[in-house]
């Protein structure tokens, strides 16, 4: 992703870490850069799309009552880019 494309990257996710309440436990900037370097080789439309499944409770996830984790992230774009192809 480019340096704008990060940007954006890192509202979507903020957008989605309000959603889950925990997410206000932790360090806000910690926790978007390990979320951006998981995802940084990936399309931001494939990223975006991954967080509004998180967000609508479409994603594959053990609770989704819970932010998921940074690989669940990682996991459910890939799937996004194999379902696309």
């Amino acid at each position: 992703m480019t340096a704008a494309e990060l940007q954006q990257a890192a509202k979507a996710l903020a957008a989605m870490f309000s959603c889950f309440p925990q997410s206000a436990l932790a360090d806000a900037e910690m926790q978007l850069r390990g979320y951006l370097a998981a995802v940084q080789d990936a399309e931001l439309g494939d990223v975006q799309a991954a967080i509004q499944r998180f967000i609508r409770g479409e994603a594959k996830v053990d609770n989704a009552q819970f932010c998921p984790s940074s690989a669940q992230l990682s996991i459910e774009v890939r799937e996004r880019r194999r379902c696309a192809s």
